[in-house]
């Protein structure tokens, strides 16, 4: 599970596409309080305990990256739901290492740095 801190237009589609499924079902268990096996504590979990103001923020933000390349949306957040920070403070890895993590992999992000 990740939500990445970098901004969607530097991730692939197969990067774009996971993030948007994974950020969802953060949601579900942020908000519903569906806890998922060990996903409800796990560490990418729990830095957005408290903000999901943020992670309704990040999901626009991947919505957006959709609309400019020409994709297609249709599952939309309650933003009633969006409470506490609007920005994301905690991070497992720094701007600078999500960057050499993503270089390191075999796809198309980063390309447009």
């Amino acid at each position: 599970m990740r939500v990445w801190d970098i901004h969607p237009k530097h991730l692939c589609r197969k990067h774009l596409l996971a993030e948007h499924r994974e950020l969802h079902g953060l949601w579900n268990i942020l908000t519903l309080h569906k806890a998922q096996g060990g996903y409800s504590r796990h560490p990418e979990t729990l830095r957005w305990v408290g903000k999901t103001r943020a992670l309704y923020e990040r999901h626009e933000a991947l919505v957006k990256e959709f609309e400019r390349r020409g994709y297609n949306h249709q599952t939309p957040l309650d933003k009633r739901l969006a409470k506490g920070k609007g920005g994301q403070d905690v991070f497992i890895n720094t701007i600078a290492e999500q960057k050499q993590i993503l270089k390191a992999k075999p796809c198309d992000c980063l390309l447009h740095l």
